[in-house]
């Protein structure tokens, strides 16, 4: 999936991943998900954040993480 909403730019916000070269940097977004659980409040208290810009961002974000593999203690074995 291209990322056309995601703008980078050396003159503005430190050059970190922003959303359509607003004041919003990719960071904030995911931030701004976690501490609105309702998506209707997140959009009437930032109208210019669009569901496009939100997937995008977490998109954006998810790429940074690294996948790994995490082995499991097998279920007849005893965790200490």
């Amino acid at each position: 999936m291209k990322l056309d909403r995601i703008t980078s730019n050396p003159n503005r916000m430190n050059e970190q991943p922003s959303i359509r070269n607003l004041r919003f940097n990719v960071r904030r977004v995911i931030e701004l998900l976690a501490t609105y659980s309702d998506r209707e409040e997140l959009r009437q208290e930032f109208p210019e954040l669009k569901d496009e810009d939100i997937q995008q961002a977490l998109i954006s974000a998810s790429s940074y993480l690294d996948d790994r593999i995490i082995e499991l203690p097998n279920r007849n074995e005893t965790v200490a």
